[in-house]
């Protein structure tokens, strides 16, 4: 019998402290005040278009890269006299001028 009843108040005890813990954390995010959502779409706009330009010049220099190493692995295979030359050389200038055409297409279309 005694070990039912403290097993009673253990299970009470915790109910209480669940109920306390509850109602501060209700009691705190009613004091807690978020931002507003014009502005913070506003501002993620703002830092959007401060960053596209950089992410277009990056993209153009991957391009460039990946233009020099086709040039390459293209020059190699042409000398070597492999008979898929041309698949080769239409899928890395292919890569690359789809690089500079979706950087500067996505450019012109948000207007940034």
């Amino acid at each position: 019998m005694k070990a039912q009843r403290s097993n009673f108040l253990l299970r009470t005890g915790n109910l209480f402290r669940q109920l306390v813990t509850t109602l501060i954390m209700v009691l705190f995010s009613l004091t807690l005040y978020a931002q507003d959502g014009n502005s913070g779409i506003t501002s993620a706009t703002t830092r959007v278009k401060s960053y596209f330009s950089t992410g277009t010049s990056l993209m153009y220099a991957i391009g460039a890269i990946m233009g020099l190493v086709g040039a390459i692995k293209v020059f190699k295979k042409w000398n070597d006299g492999e008979h898929d030359t041309g698949k080769i050389a239409s899928s890395w200038f292919g890569s690359c001028i789809f690089l500079v055409v979706v950087a500067t297409v996505l450019k012109s279309f948000f207007g940034v």
